[in-house]
């Protein structure tokens, strides 16, 4: 006959709930659903989940030695907290490998540096204690146009930084409940760059690309809801400033009982980029004269005449609230950095200079081959003005070297006798094919 007066060792239950108990080594009898709860934690409990929560709660007051060390004294594997801070890389120093990468965009490369390297510094805050000083972190907004290397300045931070990096693209983000990816798995990518380890994914660095496609479409108050704008940027909003989110381990949609990760974005530092085509129509009217009639002939003689860079420079928040975005999200992203179009000069650097070049790039292809590549100077200019004319920026530059060497690439690997290829400017502008040197042996 079962003993009326046993209890689970863990929650306490009585066995005359209607709970049987399961005897263990010790002697001691759990119930079910506490077997179900331990089970639930030993998978769970390195990611924070409800399961794990519910358990600490339970055992907390009978049991406390089962209960996890607290995160605090936990060493959370990321290196930059580690370091001294004589060890941190600086602004100059991030700005110098950026130089190696990205060609031009000095004031975005600035913005950015300073940006990173105070992002170090606030998670080293909170290793000091005392300090009654609370650092706040300082998102960016990077605009520019399709070409100018928004996306390449994230992928080279990704390269030089300790702390988890993940880019991801708001276009495929809808309002929650609609068909799309939620809002919450832009935090998922980040912990999936971080091996699932929330400590450091809490510490990481998220870059949002396409953040103009989900600017307001209309201005016009609608009977139906916006969830691919509007809804999006409202979503953003707690992520960006930072809160406890709940992250589906394995993405897709939140069902109920549903187990979660629980992560804290308050120290993830968000850069968001986009091309915001039109703003710098905005701007420019906002900057002109409202006048009318023999008075605005006269402000428009002594109008300033402002360039791209000048235009872009002089953005405010209210030009951010015409093109379409809320006032609520602008004002998370208090730092604003705008990238301007490359010129002639700065796209034949880029074909050259950076150590992925387009140019060095070919070259180390034919150099397998036993194979020479030389590129004269006026078809490097010659590609520059193509790439200018075709609007794409930078993006162009491959596809026009791409059209270039097809047919190089298709006749070395089989003709060894190929010792040297030369792209010229007719080369470049189609007038003529590269060319191409052989060996002595094989012209005899």
């Amino acid at each position: 006959m079962p003993d009326k007066t046993a209890s689970c060792a863990i929650c306490g239950a009585p066995e005359q709930d209607g709970r049987p108990l399961v005897p263990t080594e010790n002697g001691k009898q759990v119930c079910f659903q506490c077997v179900e709860l331990c089970a639930a934690y030993m998978l769970q409990s390195k990611f924070g989940g409800i399961a794990a929560e519910r358990f600490s709660d339970m055992v907390k007051h009978t049991h406390p030695e089962m209960l996890p060390v607290p995160a605090a004294n936990q060493p959370s594997g990321l290196a930059i907290e580690q370091m001294e801070l004589s060890d941190l890389p600086t602004p100059e120093q991030l700005r110098k490998e950026l130089d190696s990468y990205v060609i031009g965009q000095d004031l975005a490369k600035k913005t950015l540096c300073v940006a990173v390297f105070n992002h170090y510094l606030r998670l080293r805050q909170s290793m000091d204690e005392g300090d009654n000083v609370e650092i706040e972190k300082s998102n960016i907004l990077l605009a520019g146009p399709t070409g100018s290397g928004k996306t390449l300045l994230a992928k080279t931070l990704a390269r030089i930084l300790d702390v988890p990096f993940c880019i991801v693209d708001a276009t495929t983000l809808t309002e929650a409940g609609y068909v799309g990816e939620d809002v919450e798995n832009i935090v998922l990518r980040l912990l999936q760059a971080a091996d699932m380890d929330v400590a450091k994914a809490e510490r990481g660095i998220i870059y949002v690309d396409e953040m103009d496609k989900i600017g307001r479409k209309t201005q016009n108050v609608s009977i139906t809801r916006d969830v691919s704008g509007e809804g999006v940027q409202q979503a953003l909003l707690k992520i960006i400033e930072g809160t406890e989110c709940n992250i589906p381990p394995k993405g897709g949609r939140k069902h109920p009982n549903q187990e979660y990760i629980r992560v804290n974005t308050n120290n993830i530092l968000f850069i968001c980029g986009g091309a915001f085509v039109g703003l710098e129509d905005i701007i420019r009217k906002r900057l002109g004269s409202s006048a009318m009639g023999f008075a605005s002939i006269e402000q428009d003689r002594g109008k300033k005449e402002y360039t791209e860079e000048e235009v872009l420079g002089k953005a405010m928040p209210e030009d951010f609230f015409s093109f379409g975005m809320i006032p609520e999200l602008m004002g998370r992203l208090p730092i604003f950095s705008p990238l301007t179009t490359l010129t002639e000069e700065q796209l034949v650097a880029l074909l050259t200079q950076p150590k992925n070049a387009l140019v060095r790039q070919y070259a180390k292809l034919l150099a397998m081959s036993g194979v020479e590549l030389i590129v004269e100077e006026k078809a490097l200019h010659a590609m520059a003005k193509l790439a200018i004319d075709h609007g794409t920026g930078a993006r162009a530059l491959r596809s026009i070297i791409e059209r270039i060497m097809l047919d190089v690439m298709y006749e070395v690997p089989s003709d060894k006798s190929i010792r040297s290829v030369t792209i010229t400017e007719d080369t470049v502008l189609g007038k003529d094919k590269p060319v191409i040197k052989r060996s002595k042996a094989a012209k005899a």
